[in-house]
Formats: C-alpha cells, structure tokens, sequence
C-alpha cells in the first residue's frame, strides 16, 4: 500500500460516506433535478442539491442566516473564479491580487488585462505571506476587486485573512477568497468577514469527490455579477433570457450531481467528526514530518518558518536532487506519493525563491499516520545521503 501525501492535490482517500452515497446516486436514485414529473426519484435529486446547499452555506457562514440560495454549484474551483472574474471586471477596472496566487487566479487576469484591466500583483514576503499594511497602501488607488487565496498551495502559508477583510472593509473594496486549501480544515465565516464571495472546491479539505466545486455568494455581490454561461436551468422556462434569481442564474446545464450528493457526505462527515479534530490531527502529523524535514543534511524547505502560521504543505528541495527526479525516486522504490514541479502557481515560486526548478511538494491529511510520515523522512534522509 502507497504513502499518499498529495493531499494538496486532492484528499485520498476519502471518507467512506462519500463513495456510498455517490454509487446509492447512481444505482438507486439518479434523476436529474427540476427536470422531471416531481415524482419521488425527482424529489430526492432536488432534496440532495438543497441539502448540500444548506450544509455549505452552514459551514461556511453564509449570508442571511446561511440561505442555502446563496450556493451556487460549478464543476471546480476554477471555474466559480472564472466566474466571477469574468462577470464582475470591465476594461479599465483595477484588480488586486498578490504574488502567491495560482493560475487559476492568474490566468484569468492575463486575459483580461489583455482587454484593458489593470491587474496588480502585491509582492508577498518570501516565507509567502500578504502583509496586510502592504494591502492597505496598495489600496490606496482606487480599487474595484481584491482576489487572493486563503492559504498557498505550494508552502502551506496561511494569511491572516481577519486583518485582510478589515482593510478591504476600509477602503470599500470586495474581497474574493480562494478557498481552495482552507474549506473543510479551516473555520470561515463570510457573512461575519463581508466577504463579497468565498470560492470553494469539494475535493480537496471538504474531502468530498472530484467534479463539484462552487460559490458562497453575498446577496448584493451576486446581483452584481454577470453568468458565465447562458442556457437552461430546469426553472424559468417560458424566458428566453437567463434568469437572475438564484441560484439559477449561475447554474446553466444539468449539475454534477454524483458529485454533490458525495459532497453532501462529506460535509456531514465534517460536522460528525469535527473540523478542530481533523485540524489538530493534520497539524500534529504536519509537525512531526516538518520536524524530521529539518534534521536531513542539504534538505531546505520554502516558505514559511517553524512558528508561523500554516497547513502542513511542505515545499523542499534537496541539494543537487532534481524534484521531478526524487518524486519519482520516492515512488518506485519506496511508495511514496507527492507532487513536483511548480504546482500551477509560478509566480508563488518566484516569490519563494524557488522558480525555474520548482520544488517537491508533500502534504499529509487526516487518514495519514504517523508511522507513514516517519518512513517518508527516512526515505528522504536517504535520498539526501545518496
């Protein structure tokens, strides 16, 4: 059996609720939702999407008493920021963001600064972290959207995300968080931040499946933006245009619903099990792979230091060891799983230092042991000697 510690990646496995109500979707309900003759199968599809509605909603803070309403289903994460991205900036807009971005986050901003946006990329502290003063002289010049990610999928840096809400509140400028690393693991409560949207995926610390991620909405935010895509929602369809009450507005086409009953799962296993449980127990793992890390003669990790605030996602080179070729050394011969390379996040790489050649990721999660972490430091303090 491997040692998966790609967990920045997606989680694995996954809890069992999850794999069972996705195949009881499959094999005994299976109906597509607001698309039938509200028989049983109908009913239960669109019990399933409210229900994962209001989990998110509850989980997450939502506006207005965590109104389910105010979740809305993509497919990923990528996708709920192309959303928004796409829907809410115009030419000659100007967009904050910062130097530990993804490319999810990146790339759509080089588009649009190819039509006249005015993007500004704030240079965060080689240890990865947005320095909330820095934010604040930035916005200083008028600002019409501040996008940025909860917590480095490189490094694991986790930014102070209270302080941030409170210079954006300051200078009245939305604020967009990528939540791609923190949701599930990390407590967030938007309505309390004002945050203007929280983006989510389902795969990842929700430890749900692949295929389903969204939008925890604030009420005046979603009435601002636009659809990213046009088309039927299963209501509304004596229009010809696309609706604007929501959820439907943002959510054209049949949704992935395997995917989202599978979320629902695990989000229920969330509360059942705790998030102050699984936090502490990934922490405590983070902890002992992070303390064996620094013992490996040659071995350097990037970003942030012992005391700072983080995820146990850790970004190590070793001397004189090509990444690409020690993931693939700790793979054949000792079934360790991790990620090389730049991680779709270059100019968070830039910022720690570690670009053109990138670094080895590793990243324990909840269903990790201490016994696999202590045969992957072994394993590197092998490599490192070789």
């Amino acid at each position: 059996m491997s040692i998966y510690l790609n967990n920045a990646a997606t989680t694995w496995p996954k809890p069992k609720e999850v794999a069972d109500s996705v195949y009881d979707f499959m094999v005994n309900q299976g109906a597509n939702v607001a698309r039938g003759a509200a028989t049983e199968r109908d009913l239960a599809s669109l019990d399933n999407v409210f229900s994962c509605r209001l989990a998110i909603a509850e989980l997450m803070g939502g506006y207005d008493k965590a109104n389910p309403k105010y979740v809305t289903f993509t497919p990923n994460i990528t996708e709920s920021i192309n959303t928004i991205l796409k829907g809410i900036i115009k030419p000659e807009m100007r967009i904050v963001t910062t130097s530990m971005e993804h490319n999810a986050v990146v790339r759509p901003l080089r588009r649009l600064e190819d039509t006249g946006v005015k993007a500004e990329y704030i240079q965060c502290s080689m240890k990865g972290y947005l320095s909330p003063t820095s934010l604040d002289i930035a916005l200083q010049e008028k600002t019409d959207l501040v996008i940025m990610s909860h917590c480095s999928n490189v490094c694991g840096s986790l930014n102070d995300i209270e302080k941030i809400a409170e210079v954006c509140a300051k200078h009245k400028v939305p604020l967009v968080i990528d939540s791609a690393q923190t949701a599930g693991i990390i407590p967030i409560n938007i309505a309390d931040l004002g945050l203007s949207a929280l983006c989510f995926t389902g795969h990842k610390g929700l430890f749900g499946p692949q295929g389903v991620g969204g939008i925890v909405w604030s009420p005046k935010f979603a009435e601002l933006c636009e659809p990213l895509i046009d088309g039927g929602t299963g209501s509304f369809s004596h229009e010809e245009h696309q609706p604007t009450q929501l959820p439907d507005k943002f959510e054209s086409g049949t949704p992935p619903l395997p995917a989202i009953a599978g979320l629902l799962a695990s989000v229920n296993w969330i509360k059942k099990t705790g998030m102050t449980e699984i936090r502490e127990k990934e922490e405590k793992l983070g902890q002992r792979l992070e303390d064996g890390l620094r013992k490996i003669k040659g071995l350097r990790i990037a970003g942030p230091a012992e005391e700072d605030k983080k995820l146990p996602v850790y970004a190590i080179n070793i001397k004189n060891k090509d990444n690409a070729i020690m993931a693939a050394e700790l793979s054949n011969t000792y079934e360790i799983e991790s990620r090389p390379g730049l991680h779709c996040a270059p100019l968070a790489h830039k910022t720690l230092g570690t670009f053109p050649e990138g670094a080895l990721r590793l990243s324990p999660s909840y269903f990790n042991t201490e016994e696999e972490i202590d045969k992957t430091i072994e394993a590197l303090d092998k490599l490192a000697k070789e």
